[in-house]
């Protein structure tokens, strides 16, 4: 798998280059990412070489507004789709461990989830990013990988890489700051820092016993079939 290095982001990453069968995930279709508000002269010149056609920001409107995206003067479409219900802060303050939170998503944001795909489908390349792109962002390219037919094994890995990709400094920083805030807190570090792959893997397990598989979880709520073929022809070339 390749990766695109964009100078102001965190955990930038194509998701080409991924198993699936008897092919393999496109490269220069389909990105991920940490937020964009950090993004110099140099890192805009990175996305606009990519080619970037959309932008879609899973984050909330109090993220938006702390940390503005630096894409001005880029030519390219922003799709907000805010995915949980309630602020991601809510999550620290309940204490919640990493599980509960996706299964917040999945039983909570389907219909967000799917917008998502939806707007992938509409235009590529497409980057796909929340704050530190690892939940939000996690947990919707992971579906939407494993419903275009992306090996789970090869899904978790993806997934779980982004614990390497985040910095010791900025985690330390992140730690300390919500520590202040949540002293008594359990799960701080997992939902701040990790991305550990039995987490995905549970999540993959769960959507293929309650609904069939990730492709008929999204079908459920509402994800046409022919949209799910052109999702499989998009992000998979066949050898």
């Amino acid at each position: 798998m390749t990766e695109s290095l964009v100078s102001g982001t965190l955990n930038f990453r194509d998701v080409g280059g991924l198993p699936a069968g008897d092919g393999r995930t496109r490269s220069g279709v389909l990105y991920r990412s940490g937020n964009l508000a950090h993004v110099d002269e140099a890192g805009a010149a990175s996305l606009r070489r990519l080619g970037l056609r959309r932008i879609i920001d899973l984050r909330d409107d109090d993220e938006v507004r702390w940390a503005p995206s630096m894409v001005e003067g880029l030519d390219l479409v922003t799709q907000r789709v805010p995915l949980f219900l309630g602020s991601v802060m809510s999550f620290f303050e309940e204490d919640a461990n990493l599980p509960g939170m996706y299964s917040s998503l999945i039983d909570g944001s389907a219909d967000k989830v799917v917008e998502v795909v939806r707007g992938i489908l509409n235009d590529q390349p497409v980057l796909v990013h929340c704050t530190v792109g690892k939940d939000r962002t996690g947990v919707t390219v992971a579906l939407t990988l494993a419903a275009a037919g992306v090996d789970p094994e090869a899904v978790v890995a993806d997934y779980a890489r982004t614990e390497a990709l985040l910095p010791e400094a900025r985690n330390r920083a992140v730690v300390a700051r919500l520590r202040a805030l949540h002293p008594e807190s359990l799960h701080l570090e997992d939902l701040a820092t990790r991305s550990p792959a039995p987490v995905m893997r549970e999540v993959l397990e769960r959507l293929d016993a309650v609904f069939g598989s990730p492709a008929d979880y999204l079908r459920a709520h509402g994800l046409g079939d022919d949209e799910l073929e052109e999702l499989r022809r998009i992000l998979i070339v066949r050898s």
